[in-house]
């Protein structure tokens, strides 16, 4: 597992009522501020009334504190979570078109099998494959696929999560005489 001082990202969860124009002001407060933003994804919830957007910057930009206690002044936004990279599960996903002449295409597929990723479009001379995973699953990927020829590729930027709780709830004991 990977030390504290490894990532490079800071991941932020906020949740917005699901507006026209929430975006455009969150995305503009990180650019006020000098924050890159290295991937955002947005998407209704669960509850069609609110969205989820999820923010990587850069670590070494700044602190998040002040940027925090800025989006938290925004009207629409409801809630905001910095998830920790080593708490939380990531998940992108990747379309590619990759070059793939007859001699090359088993050894694509192949890879594309060995990534569980997915063949979604075939042509004489390329396929267009699909990938979810975490982000290094998916750089991994890019790199090697590159070899190949990329035609076209879109990543949809990380989507995140807090781990949930894995310890078990502790029982009590029951105290008394067993007969």
């Amino acid at each position: 597992m990977a030390g504290a001082n490894e990532y490079r990202h800071h991941i932020l969860s906020v949740l917005v009522e699901n507006k026209a124009g929430v975006l455009a002001r969150v995305a503009g407060l990180f650019s006020r501020r000098g924050f890159n933003i290295y991937s955002l994804a947005v998407a209704p919830t669960d509850d069609p009334r609110f969205s989820r957007i999820t923010i990587v910057v850069d670590v070494e930009s700044k602190p998040l504190e002040q940027v925090t206690k800025q989006l938290f002044k925004l009207i629409n936004v409801v809630k905001i979570s910095e998830l920790d990279p080593a708490a939380s599960v990531e998940r992108e996903l990747v379309l590619a078109t990759v070059q793939a002449e007859a001699a090359a295409r088993g050894q694509i597929i192949e890879l594309v099998q060995v990534f569980e990723g997915k063949i979604v479009d075939v042509g004489h001379d390329a396929l267009t494959v699909m990938l979810a995973g975490p982000p290094s699953k998916i750089d991994d990927f890019e790199e090697i696929i590159r070899g190949y020829g990329i035609v076209e590729l879109q990543r949809t930027g990380r989507v995140a999560l807090a781990k949930l709780e894995r310890q078990a709830p502790r029982l009590r004991s029951v105290s008394g005489k067993v007969g």
